[in-house]
C-alpha cells in the first residue's frame, strides 16, 4: 500500500512577476481613470465659482430684480446705464423654441429609422453621417447662416434683412439634432426585444410595434434627448450671434432680428473694462445661464436614471 506524499508547488517566480505588473496596472488605470472623473466635478465648480465671483459684485450692489428682468432697455455705456435683460430673454427662447419645433420631429424620425428600420452599412453609414454633422464647428454654422441663408431668405419671404428668428432658428435645429438623434436612437434601442416580438407575434405590423410599443416605452429617452437638444441650443453662442441679427427688441415674428444672452457676452465682454458695472452684470448673465443649463441636463439625467431603473 502506498502511502500519498503532498508535495510543495515550485511556483514560477515569472508569473509572480507578471501578477505583480497587472496589479500595478490595474491599480494605475483605476487611480488615471478616478482622477479623469473627480477633475470633471473640480473644472465644473471652479467655473461657476470664478463666473460668481466675478458677477457677484452686480448682485450684491446695485441689482434690481424687476428691472433686469423686466426690461428691455440693454443700454450699458450710456450716462445713466441700464441692464434689462428680457428681450434677451426672449431673443433666446424665441431661437431656441423655433429651432426644437424643426429639430424634435427630424430628429425622432431619424432615430427611428436609424433603429427600428435600417440596417446593416445603412445604419452605419447613417450613424456616421450624424456624427459628422455634430462635429461641424458653430462658426461654420453661423457663416452657412450668415453667406447662404440671410440672402435665401430675403429672395424667399421678400424681407429686408435675412438674419433673424428664422435663420437662426433653422441654424441652430440642423445643430441640435444630431445629438438628439444620438441620444433617441440609444433610447429606443435600450427597449426591449421581447417587447416588439410580443407585439409582432399578436399581428402587429411594423409601424403598429413602433408607435404603440416602442415609443411609449422609450418616452423618457425621447424627452431626455429632447431636453439636452434644449440645453445645446440654449447654450450656443457664435451661430446665433452671427444669423440673429444681433437686435435687441422683443420678438413679434420669425423675421425680426434677436440679440440672445451668449450672443449678448460674446460681443460686449472683450471690449468691457475688467471690474466695471458692465463686465460684472455680463457675468452675471454668465451664471444665469450656467444654472438655467445645469437645471436643464440634471433634468435630463434625472429622466435617464429613470428609465434605467425601470
Amino acid at each position: 500500500m502506498m502511502i500519498g506524499t503532498n508535495r510543495p508547488q515550485s511556483i514560477d517566480p515569472a508569473k509572480l512577476d507578471r501578477r505583480d505588473a497587472a496589479w500595478l496596472v490595474d491599480k494605475l488605470v483605476q487611480v488615471v481613470v478616478f482622477i479623469g472623473g473627480i477633475s470633471g466635478i473640480i473644472f465644473i465648480i471652479g467655473i461657476f465659482v470664478f463666473v460668481t465671483s466675478e458677477g457677484i459684485g452686480f448682485l450684491t450692489s446695485t441689482f434690481k430684480f424687476t428691472e433686469f428682468f423686466g426690461s428691455i432697455q440693454w443700454r450699458p455705456t450710456s450716462n445713466n446705464p441700464t441692464y434689462g435683460i428680457l428681450a434677451l430673454i426672449a431673443g433666446t427662447a424665441s431661437v431656441t423654441g423655433l429651432a426644437m419645433i424643426l429639430a424634435v420631429p427630424f430628429s425622432i424620425g431619424a432615430a427611428i429609422f436609424i433603429a427600428e428600420f435600417a440596417s446593416g452599412k445603412v445604419r452605419e453609414a447613417l450613424k456616421i453621417l450624424v456624427e459628422l454633422l455634430a462635429a461641424i464647428p458653430s462658426v461654420v454654422w453661423g457663416f452657412i447662416g450668415l453667406s447662404i441663408m440671410n440672402p435665401l431668405i430675403i429672395e424667399t419671404f421678400g424681407v429686408p434683412i435675412g438674419l433673424n428668428v428664422l435663420n437662426s432658428g433653422v441654424i441652430l435645429g440642423l445643430m441640435a439634432a444630431p445629438i438628439m438623434t444620438t441620444i433617441a436612437e440609444d433610447a429606443l434601442k435600450a427597449v426591449p426585444d421581447t417587447y416588439r416580438e410580443a407585439a409582432e407575434a399578436m399581428g402587429a405590423t411594423r409601424w403598429q410595434v413602433v408607435f404603440r410599443v416602442v415609443l411609449p416605452a422609450a418616452k423618457n429617452g425621447l424627452v431626455a434627448a429632447i431636453l439636452l437638444g434644449v440645453g445645446r441650443g440654449f447654450g450656443e453662442t457664435m451661430a446665433v450671434l452671427m444669423a440673429s441679427g444681433h437686435s435687441i427688441n422683443l420678438p413679434t415674428s420669425v423675421f425680426d432680428s434677436v440679440r440672445a444672452l451668449t450672443a449678448t457676452i460674446a460681443a460686449e465682454l472683450g471690449e468691457t473694462a475688467v471690474g466695471s458695472e458692465h463686465y460684472q452684470v455680463l457675468f452675471t448673465l454668465g451664471i444665469l445661464l450656467f444654472l438655467v443649463t445645469f437645471v436643464i441636463n440634471l433634468t435630463a439625467d434625472l429622466i435617464v436614471k429613470g428609465v434605467r431603473k425601470k
